[in-house]
């Protein structure tokens, strides 16, 4: 599969001639940023949407974690959706999906069918995304240079996550935390107007059937993942393995595991091909992601219970934090561009520099973390959190691409979101929230021994305010606890890196064409067939 030979400059023939030519990749490039806002449920306003539903945090988070269930799951069907389907029928359909979902998630109780809402709706956002993206690939870097479209593709995708938690937080706090739904709404009617009126169809090769397709084996990895995200999201809730209800799913996550892996090896076009596992350096990223996103995780953990629990921040003061991420992961995009596309220095010391910015995030909220502190000397920690979690997923993205053949990167991609998205974060979390629960008790157990032996005035008993500032300082000194056990082990990564040596990419893969890929595809289905 060669490299695409362009004749002529960049064109989008989907568009309407009355479409100026130097406005049309800016149109795909709103709608891209306008999918990758939406979301079934928005964290931002996690905390009203508990006070005033009878949901708990956790039947929240499971909302998120079906979100993006449904992102990573739905990979290895973009190419097959977009060889069947016309650009102008999928964005219809990407963004009527997400309207429907946004209107509907905020009436639904019923877990398991917000969950399911929440499922489609990340469906919807990928491929919305995917399709808008893959359009202007050829605008953004005419060889299709992965190093150029991945570190940009994360501009819009890691920002869009600041942006929407910010426009969350905001509409929550003036109006009602429903209002983010209604916003979502306009936003994908605007992208609906848009695909009406500027774009006709358009089908960029030969139109491909959907058959070889292994639907039941895609149903069995997603209830897989979704299983493994319940385990850990209501692990601590349950309390772990003293729940039967823990030990019963414990053993059907092993059943659908065992399930997952017979079809993969009896059916002749699985979901995840075994030969997508053999890939050399395959399992070393996929535990690299897991371990980062588990550091990582400690934004959604122990920064919440420090805002809320120790300097008792409202939502409009610590939102003020994501414009500095936000400033981290554009600082970041940039500079794997740069490291990557105009040095062609080594992808793997580019992550030990995103590894070493990790550590300094987390030494960072170590040594500054009290309650004394103006939450201006928290920018910078912020700031390093957000430019390395931007260089680690977009230099992981490029490698993966590096070390797979095509035919199976979108299976790999997919395999490395389910733990980039959803098994890191939600393993980390539970990790911290058990060892926040244990330091808590054995601190309070620890010092509150020792309130009996300090002169105190017999005269002035303590009193609920000395109680209180008692339990909050137990609550800062047990949170910087669990950031020196992330340190250790961050450092501890960080030295494997230097001491691990690669030769530097002079020479890097393209992207074939799109026909190349659908006459590659049709192949394999007719070899199989004989």
């Amino acid at each position: 599969m060669g490299a695409p030979v362009l004749n002529g400059p960049f064109t989008m023939p989907m568009f309407r001639q009355f479409v100026p030519r130097p406005l049309q990749p800016w149109i795909y490039v709103f709608m891209a940023v306008s999918f990758q806002l939406s979301g079934g449920l928005y964290l931002g306003s996690l905390n009203q949407m508990i006070g005033e539903t009878t949901l708990m945090r956790e039947d929240l988070l499971m909302c998120l974690y079906a979100n993006l269930a449904g992102m990573a799951i739905h990979f290895p069907m973009l190419f097959r959706m977009k060889f069947r389907f016309t650009n102008k029928t999928l964005l219809t359909a990407a963004a009527t999906g997400v309207l429907v979902c946004n209107l509907l998630a905020p009436h639904i109780t019923f877990l398991p069918l917000l969950w399911a809402v929440c499922f489609i709706e990340g469906i919807c956002k990928i491929q919305g995304t995917f399709e808008c993206m893959s359009n202007i690939q050829l605008w953004m870097t005419p060889k299709r240079d992965f190093t150029v479209f991945f570190p940009f593709l994360h501009i819009i995708i890691l920002g869009s996550m600041q942006v929407s938690d910010l426009i969350a937080t905001h509409l929550m706090y003036y109006y009602h935390w429903s209002y983010m739904h209604w916003f979502i709404s306009g936003i994908m009617l605007i992208d609906l107007l848009i695909v009406t009126a500027c774009t006709r169809h358009f089908r960029i090769v030969k139109k491909f059937p959907l058959f070889g397709i292994d639907w039941l084996g895609a149903v069995l990895w997603a209830t897989l993942l979704l299983e493994v995200a319940y385990f850990f999201d209501y692990g601590d809730w349950y309390d772990w393995w003293n729940s039967p209800v823990i030990r019963r799913l414990a053993v059907i996550i092993g059943l659908t595991l065992a399930l997952c892996l017979w079809r993969m090896f009896t059916v002749r076009h699985p979901y995840f091909e075994p030969k997508m596992w053999t890939y050399r350096y395959l399992l070393p990223v996929l535990i690299l992601i897991t371990l980062v996103e588990a550091f990582l995780a400690t934004e959604r953990v122990l920064e919440e219970v420090f805002y809320e629990e120790v300097m008792h921040y409202e939502e409009m003061v610590s939102v003020r934090l994501d414009w500095l991420a936000l400033i981290g992961v554009v600082a970041g995009c940039l500079f794997s561009y740069w490291w990557m596309h105009i040095r062609r220095f080594s992808y793997l010391r580019l992550i030990s520099v995103g590894i070493a910015m990790l550590a300094c995030y987390l030494m960072g909220y170590y040594f500054t973390l009290s309650a004394d502190i103006h939450i201006s000397q928290l920018y910078l920690p912020v700031i390093c959190r957000g430019f390395a979690y931007a260089v680690l997923s977009a230099t992981f993205m490029v490698c993966l691409e590096e070390i797979m053949t095509f035919q199976h990167f979108f299976q790999a991609l997919s395999v490395f979101n389910m733990l980039h998205m959803v098994v890191g974060g939600v393993m980390g979390a539970a990790l911290y929230a058990q060892g926040l629960s244990h330091y808590v008790a054995d601190n309070l157990a620890r010092y509150g021994a020792a309130i009996e032996r300090v002169a105190v005035s017999r005269t002035a008993p303590l009193s609920g305010t000395f109680m209180e500032e008692f339990v909050s300082r137990m609550m800062e000194v047990s949170i910087k606890q669990i950031y020196g056990w992330c340190i250790y082990a961050c450092i501890l990564l960080f030295l494997l890196f230097l001491l691990y040596d690669t030769p530097i990419r002079r020479e890097l893969k393209l992207m074939p064409r799109w026909t190349n890929l659908r006459k590659e595809i049709a192949n394999t289905f007719k070899k199989s067939s004989k």
